[in-house]
């Protein structure tokens, strides 16, 4: 399956960017790739379910390359795949301050997603989220 996503990778596995088109997932994979992140895919990733877990791997058109609105495609190192433990949604803005924990369906596994939004930290918290996990 190919899904209209970025994807990155981080501690303990990758994150999968969701938006429409201009919601900023290439901006926020660049901003994540910039504090520590690798790159998995930018706007398009193919998502394959292995050994219980789903993995996210570049298409072979677009590996090595992310769009910089702006200032036009650039080469960037990519990971083969990496397994998949986060979704960033950035159609959704979050509301709650302490928000619930949520999910997302893809492939019949679910995955805790972020609603991200006009979320000026998104980053940072998506990189703590992939080190260390989310608290109880």
């Amino acid at each position: 399956m190919i899904l209209h996503a970025s994807s990155v990778a981080f501690g303990m596995g990758g994150a999968l960017i969701f938006g429409q088109s201009g919601a900023g997932k290439s901006a926020l994979a660049l901003e994540m790739i910039s504090r520590g992140a690798q790159m998995i895919a930018d706007d398009r990733t193919k998502i394959a379910s292995r050994h219980g877990d789903l993995w996210a791997s570049p298409v072979s058109r677009t590996r090595g390359l992310i769009e910089v609105r702006g200032v036009g495609i650039l080469h960037c190192p990519t990971l083969e795949s990496a397994r998949l433990v986060l979704v960033i949604d950035l159609d959704q803005e979050e509301t709650d301050r302490l928000p619930p924990r949520r999910e997302t369906c893809i492939l019949n596994h679910a995955l805790p997603v972020i609603h991200a939004r006009n979320h000026p930290g998104i980053a940072a918290a998506a990189l703590l989220w992939l080190a260390h996990g989310r608290a109880q």
